[in-house]
């Protein structure tokens, strides 16, 4: 009798062992698409490029798009309309990237776009201002356009444009 009670526990013991065993498998299987869901969420909310907050020791910081090359804005634009055309727009072209992050210190509601009235293109906008690259920036960090004839000058958060 007491063979029969200890072979009973035992097969008990192996069962409940078993059971616990198989529910850790079936946890670790549902638990695996949530986090590649998460992960995939997270890639989807995050915009592949994102516009930079650079430092440089002669001008400090500065706004610069995914490539590290500075934005600008024109003294003689106006809110919601750009002034440089021509040849202007040929040394100084417009930045019209679409989609992109922006960095700490900057709010996504200050940029916006307007329609270039010489080619009917979009050109990005902070807080309504034009923005654009010089085209003597050649490399990642170059700020050759600031203060250019007291009317072009690096975008920063605290930019105030009169």
């Amino acid at each position: 009798m007491k063979k029969g009670i200890f072979t009973l526990t035992l097969l008990s013991i192996i069962f409940v062992l078993a059971a616990c065993g198989k529910s850790t498998e079936e946890k670790t299987e549902t638990a695996q698409p949530d986090q590649a869901q998460t992960e995939q969420t997270k890639s989807e909310q995050a915009p592949a490029d994102s516009l930079q907050l650079l430092k440089n020791d002669k001008v400090g910081e500065y706004l610069a798009d995914s490539q590290g090359k500075t934005l600008y804005y024109f003294k003689k634009d106006e809110a919601g309309k750009s002034n440089c055309n021509g040849d202007c727009i040929a040394t100084w072209p417009a930045f019209t990237q679409e989609d992109f992050g922006v960095p700490e210190g900057f709010d996504k509601k200050d940029f916006g776009t307007i329609t270039r009235a010489d080619d009917g293109k979009k050109q990005v906008t902070y807080k309504g201002f034009p923005l654009y690259y010089f085209a003597k920036d050649q490399q990642k960090g170059d700020v050759n356009g600031q203060g250019v004839k007291d009317v072009w000058f690096i975008v920063n958060s605290k930019t105030e444009f009169k």
